[in-house]
């Protein structure tokens, strides 16, 4: 059993119109070479639908040195139709988001909620602060 002490958020990273499910993850991780695919443990669809990605247990593949004590959620979206980085995320998916991450923190009470930016400055991902968002859910 893995410790967890962080839950990352992430942003897919696409443009209105384009599709990031974990078929679609799954195939950018494989061409980029990593062996098991889709980094990330879940992704939240825009129309609020939660697939798995990497099973829980297995140690991710989205955040650097981070990736064996997290757990990786990402968002379908995270650019504006000019490419530009931009929370995009719908009510529904925020609303999907937050009770995915309550139930992740019932299950792992002393993981802090971040956003990949934390751990990389360089990257707006998830393009809002995660840790504000879900400051309700952090460990106390």
């Amino acid at each position: 059993m893995r410790t967890i002490t962080l839950i990352i958020i992430h942003c897919s990273g696409v443009r209105p119109g384009q599709r990031s499910g974990v078929k679609e993850i799954d195939r950018w991780h494989r061409a980029r070479g990593w062996k098991y695919g889709c980094g990330y443990h879940f992704v939240v669809r825009r129309d609020g639908t939660v697939e798995a990605g990497r099973p829980v247990e297995m140690i991710g593949a989205h955040c650097q040195y981070h990736n064996a004590h997290s757990i990786g959620v990402c968002y379908e979206g995270g650019l504006d139709t000019e490419g530009l980085p931009e929370d995009t995320r719908t009510t529904l998916q925020k609303r999907v988001l937050r009770a995915l991450i309550k139930e992740l923190h019932a299950k792992y009470p002393k993981a802090l909620i971040v956003g990949h930016n934390v751990f990389d400055p360089t990257k707006a991902c998830p393009c809002f602060d995660a840790r504000e968002e879900y400051q309700d859910l952090q460990p106390r």
